[in-house]
């Protein structure tokens, strides 16, 4: 698929899906005339990347997590240095910190819409 389909399928614009390969996030074949080609896994992370980076992280750190995603994946022996350990545990506690505001937000958001009429909208997303 092209880098049009590809923007359609994840909702990326197709400047925001050029960065993302500029990044080393997304890497695509080229075609003869020079055209981007992209398959259903690129769809699946682009939209990974797309998450991580609205989750708060940079490109530079989403890049490291695909990267350790993949090692994880495939079983790898796992090592890394001093240095990228202690940036992965700043990143833990960061994400750990983020999720738990989300959650109160999604809580106090959820308890608001049980108490009106319309209730029936936080059932809706749950079962979703």
């Amino acid at each position: 698929m092209k880098i049009g389909e590809l923007s359609a399928r994840t909702g990326i614009p197709t400047r925001m899906l050029r960065y993302y390969e500029q990044q080393d996030l997304l890497s695509s074949e080229r075609s003869a005339n020079g055209y981007r080609s992209y398959t259903d896994v690129d769809v699946d992370r682009a939209t990974r990347v797309k998450g991580l980076i609205q989750s708060g992280l940079s490109t530079r750190m989403a890049k490291i997590v695909l990267d350790l995603e993949e090692q994880c994946d495939r079983a790898l022996p796992v090592e890394c240095s001093r240095s990228l350990a202690e940036e992965l545990a700043d990143e833990l506690a960061a994400l750990e910190s983020r999720i738990g505001c989300l959650t109160r937000s999604r809580d106090t958001v959820a308890r608001y819409l049980e108490g009106t009429s319309h209730g029936d909208l936080v059932r809706a997303v749950a079962s979703s």
